[in-house]
């Protein structure tokens, strides 16, 4: 799961490596706007509807973050 979501992220911001940081709004690498954009690719790769109430900064800043969310929604790792 991990690898798919480095993908999703890449595609939203090539520019960074992703894999170089712990936190990913702490570091500049994703705004408001690419946590939308995220949230619409997540959904749509992975079936699921993360709710309003869950999309918070906190829930985006590391791939482990991530991936803690798409389990609360259901997918398994």
């Amino acid at each position: 799961m991990k690898q798919v979501i480095f993908e999703i992220l890449t595609e939203i911001r090539p520019e960074f490596d992703f894999t170089k940081s712990a936190d990913f709004i702490e570091d500049g690498m994703l705004d408001s706007f690419d946590i939308v954009n995220l949230v619409s690719i997540l959904d749509e790769n992975f079936l699921i509807s993360i709710s309003g109430l869950d999309i918070i900064p906190e829930n985006f800043s590391s791939v482990e973050k991530i991936e803690e969310l798409l389990k609360k929604n259901g997918i398994k790792s």
